[in-house]
């Protein structure tokens, strides 16, 4: 039998003379390997132009990216601080901290707990003298801040060995909320828990009293204990330390300038979703209405087409828009200065591993960067003070910026006269300190990012898919030095006036999710309690109300206690909600005119002229509470009503009352929105 090897190789000299040289077959075989070659060669191309997405400008993350330990050994820092920032605050302290430990002979570094893997505080040991320090805000019914959330969750749900981590936690709170200063305390609790060491005591700010205050007093005792553990001494370098250096760009491609973008370059013309905080969508103003009746207040009523967006909403849920700050005080800032605002700058991280490499997005100019990117009507903190008395030239007002910046009483008592008290804010603080001349630079530097504002929607999605509504109140008031000062937010809200010339009034906006939700039961009675701008997320849940009885839902009772100054001033809504009463939907519409008459009256007299009913709904018929407005004094005001409800109908001792409202919380039935 012949080697089928050899017959295969001896077939094409075996061909008889007068046969085609190529076969049918033949050519068949050639012209599907020649068109199999020409569709590899031209889709072999295209399939490797695909990825083509700038992977150099947004590489993949790595495990080195995301180690906060293998970072520190490379710089040779021995001190970490974490932060849990919603509005900046808590990410301004970590970074004035981070900066202390120079002063130390150490060195720190600020991080986000969103951008590193946490479960490494266990190897933290393995550096020297090391120490983590966790500046933790408290959002909302005590939550963690967004950038928190991960890092709350591993705590929650793991059981690492943290034997050998130092730490401490400074912890940002108002007093004025249910669950004060949760976060802090829950970490501070958690870590130690975990076998962690805790090296100094929690320190509590308060955001009701004085934040900046309690934060320098609680520093000025933690920094000698870090001393005496380490069994380091103080360098005695109380200079100033430059985090960012200047660069001055002289002929670069307008393209390549931020003018107010918050993340990716040019996003505001070319929009692409998801919209996030650093991806907000500009959402064109389509109605902007005064509210209000009469009275020296503007209440105003806005709504913002989402349409096209794919952004999604729930009834109580928020709206964050971007502010800019008003031209005017950006104008004089650059005049008092002598700066050309236009001067097109970076600043650039002198620590080249830092992940912020720097503070504001650059390049771009002085005037975007004080427009859109940094605080400039709040009053500075004392590290601001501190840093920049070096500028001044007359001794005396060094001396005094110095001492407010100090733990002293008389500095303190002097940051809070001159400072607080009198609303100064940086540009006061120049027209005022005639001799204070700092480099525009530094000063960009040390200001606090502009951060969005937090609106309740006053819609439904069921109803306003493509559309959200925000109901706010104007800011604006005089101070002690006689200046108007004005509300950055709803200042320049109150400017954004839809045109018929086909130019857009934009907000930049995205959603923040919320856990002020209706009942799941549609059948279960609500009491919504919100007086003035409270009244916002009430607008949602009652068109919702109205939505769910058109589809046939069986709703249950809907009651709403509002509250404002003048029934024919400032009755918001009044219309909207008189119809909705008229209709059924709303069961019943309580309105407390509080200076209509000789004594004030307020929504919880209201509440309680109608006890009997809201013990009823409350005790019998599973009813949710929803309050909203002022945390200060409304809010409490209607809880200790309620618990006098409870005491006077439900036969309670005021424990019991107070316990029996606790547990509505937990429940999920007494839910607040509120802010102080």
């Amino acid at each position: 039998m012949a080697d089928p090897q050899m017959e295969a190789s001896a077939g094409p000299e075996l061909m008889e003379e007068g046969e085609p040289l190529l076969s049918n077959l033949d050519i068949f075989l050639f012209s599907l390997i020649v068109g199999l070659f020409v569709y590899w060669v031209v889709f072999r191309k295209k399939t490797e132009a695909i990825p083509e997405f700038k992977k150099l400008e947004t590489p993949a993350p790595t495990a080195r990216e995301t180690s906060f330990i293998e970072k520190m050994k490379k710089t040779g820092k021995n001190i970490v601080v974490f932060y849990g920032s919603q509005t900046g605050t808590a990410e301004e302290f970590a970074n004035r901290l981070s900066k202390d430990a120079q002063r130390y002979g150490m060195k720190g570094m600020a991080a986000d707990p969103e951008e590193y893997d946490m479960s490494e505080l266990s190897r933290l040991k393995e550096i020297d003298n090391s120490l983590a320090i966790f500046c933790m805000a408290t959002y909302g019914e005590g939550d963690p801040t967004d950038n928190a959330q991960d890092f709350y969750d591993w705590l929650q749900e793991g059981d690492a060995d943290l034997d050998g981590l130092n730490y401490t936690v400074f912890s940002l709170g108002n007093k004025t909320y249910e669950h004060y200063n949760a976060m802090g305390k829950y970490v501070d609790k958690r870590l130690s828990e975990l076998g962690a060491k805790r090296i100094f005591d929690l320190g509590l700010g308060d955001d009701d009293g004085n934040l900046e205050e309690d934060f320098v007093s609680w520093r000025e005792q933690f920094w000698p204990a870090v001393c005496e553990h380490f069994g380091v001494e103080a360098t005695g370098e109380e200079s100033s330390i430059r985090q960012y250096e200047l660069k001055v760009h002289e002929d670069l491609n307008m393209n390549k300038i931020y003018t107010g973008e918050l993340g990716r370059l040019k996003s505001f013309e070319n929009q692409k979703p998801p919209f996030d905080s650093k991806n907000p969508f500009l959402a064109p103003v389509t109605v902007n209405r005064k509210l209000n009746k009469g009275g020296d207040r503007h209440l105003m009523h806005l709504e913002l087409d989402i349409t096209g967006s794919k952004i999604r909403y729930e009834s109580g849920d928020h709206v964050a828009v971007y502010p800019t700050n008003d031209a005017t005080i950006v104008n004089r800032l650059g005049e008092v200065l002598g700066v050309d605002l236009d001067t097109v700058i970076s600043l650039n991280n002198l620590d080249e591993e830092s992940n912020k490499k720097h503070p504001f997005p650059c390049p771009t100019t002085y005037r975007t960067a004080l427009t859109h990117y940094l605080d400039i009507t709040n009053s500075p903190r004392t590290n601001v003070l501190y840093e920049l008395a070096q500028y001044a030239s007359d001794p005396k007002d060094q001396e005094n910026m110095r001492k407010m910046a100090s733990s002293s009483p008389e500095g303190k008592a002097l940051y809070q006269s001159w400072v607080l008290d009198s609303c100064r804010n940086i540009l006061a603080i120049l027209e005022d300190l005639p001799s204070l001349r700092p480099p525009i630079d530094h000063l960009c530097e040390l200001l606090p990012r502009l951060q969005a504002r937090y609106y309740s929607i006053a819609s439904s999605s069921k109803v306003h898919p493509n559309s959200i509504h925000i109901c706010a109140v104007v800011v604006e008031y005089k101070t002690k030095t006689g200046r108007t000062n004005k509300g950055v937010a709803t200042n320049w809200l109150k400017s954004k006036v839809p045109t018929d010339n086909g130019h857009k009034a934009t907000v930049p906006m995205y959603i923040r999710k919320s856990q002020f939700r209706l009942p799941f039961k549609a059948s279960n009675p609500v009491i919504m309690i919100g007086p003035g701008t409270g009244i916002a997320p009430f607008m949602g849940f009652i068109q919702e109300r109205a939505w769910l009885r058109e589809q046939g839902k069986e709703v249950g009772e809907t009651v709403l206690y509002f509250g404002c100054r003048h029934k024919n001033e400032d009755f918001l809504y009044q219309e909207e909600l008189e119809a909705f009463e008229k209709e059924g939907v709303l069961t019943r519409l309580n309105v407390a005119f509080s200076r209509d008459q000789e004594h004030k009256v307020y929504v919880q007299h209201q509440l309680k002229n109608n006890k009997e009913a809201v013990w009823r709904q409350i005790h019998t018929d599973n009813a949710h509470i929803y309050i909203c407005g002022d945390a200060r004094n409304m809010a409490r005001d209607v809880q200790t009503t309620f618990y006098e409800i409870a005491e006077e109908l439900g036969g309670m001792m005021h424990t019991q009352a107070v316990d029996y409202i606790k547990k509505l919380m937990t429940k999920g039935r007494y839910s607040q929105d509120v802010w102080s």
